[in-house]
Order: structure tokens, then C-alpha cells, then sequence
């Protein structure tokens, strides 16, 4: 279990690689699509789709996976590493695919949020300045403040008032001469 933890891990930061440096060129992808499409299949000059960026799930899955079973195959033959003849070798395999699958996604993810974040950076200290403000307007309210009191005081000198001119009910039927 600790063994295929270290490839699972290694397997996000390769899948990181493989995207990053992909996201800054496609030109093994464009060599392909010269080879096997014709003039009018061919892919614009100005497109920055790749084998893993941005693409979507499942030519990116097969992409990784077909890759890396090439690779497999060739330490298999060539090597005296034996990748497809245990379990712990599949799953290593299987490991290193999933994690190279997930690493892709994080990359995506953090490259579009530093786009994200670079195109609204004037914004987002005006952002953070409105807030701060906010929260200092929010601290003075919360704070006790002597005219509350004062006021306290003044509607319960007020009540007090009230209540001693009331009459009871029964003097006010004799002030009017029901009783």
C-alpha cells in the first residue's frame, strides 16, 4: 500500500507535468493531425488543443491510459521488469493512470484560476478594500455604545410614567358613571 501511495502521488505531479508543458505547446499534437487528416480535417493554426489540454474526458482517459500501456508493454519486453504479470504490478499501473488523470484535472484547475485571478486582480483589491470597510462599519456597530444606554434609561422613565397615570379599570367606569 505504501508503494502504490508514492506512485499514485508521483503519478498527479507527472499528470501536472504532462499538462503544463502541453498548455505551453502542442507540437507533437499538430504533427499527428498533419499525418493522419487531410488539408480540410486539419486543425487551425491558431487552436491550442492538445492530447491531454483541453480535451475532454474521455479522449483524455484514452490518451493516458493507451500511453501508458505502451510504456508498460515496452518495460515488459525489454526490461526485466515484469509491469502485467502480478497484482501489484496492475496496480501500480492502474495507480499511476488514475493519478496522471486526476494531475491533469489539478492543473487545469490552477492554470484557470491564475487566469482567473491575473484578469481580475485590480478588481480584486477594490474587492478586498470594500470588505475591510465593511468589516470595520460591522465592529463599530457591535460595539456598546453610551447613547444606548442613555436611551435605555429614557424609555424605561417613560414607561414608569405611563403606567403610574393609568387608572385601573374600575375608577374609569366611575369617572364616567357606569359605577
Amino acid at each position: 500500500m505504501g508503494l502504490e501511495l508514492v506512485i499514485f502521488i508521483a503519478a498527479i505531479l507527472f499528470g501536472i507535468f504532462l499538462y503544463w508543458r502541453e498548455s505551453n505547446g502542442n507540437g507533437v499534437y499538430r504533427f499527428f493531425n498533419k499525418i493522419l487528416n487531410s488539408k480540410e480535417l486539419q486543425m487551425r493554426a491558431d487552436d491550442p488543443k492538445g492530447f491531454i489540454y483541453k480535451q475532454p474526458f474521455i479522449p483524455r482517459l484514452l490518451f493516458v491510459v493507451f500511453s501508458l500501456l505502451l510504456v508498460g508493454l515496452i518495460l515488459q519486453f525489454l526490461t526485466p521488469i515484469s509491469v502485467f504479470s502480478s497484482y501489484n504490478g496492475i496496480s501500480g499501473f492502474s495507480s499511476f493512470a488514475v493519478g496522471t488523470l486526476i494531475g491533469t484535472y489539478v492543473a487545469n484547475f490552477v492554470l484557470k484560476s491564475s487566469k482567473v485571478i491575473e484578469e481580475k486582480s485590480d478588481s480584486l483589491g477594490d474587492l478586498v478594500g470594500d470588505a475591510v470597510e465593511k468589516g470595520k462599519d460591522l465592529i463599530e456597530d457591535l460595539k456598546p455604545n453610551d447613547d444606548v444606554e442613555e436611551i435605555k434609561e429614557e424609555v424605561d422613565t417613560k414607561t414608569e410614567e405611563v403606567t403610574e397615570e393609568k387608572k385601573s379599570a374600575r375608577e374609569r367606569l366611575k369617572d364616567k358613571g357606569l359605577m
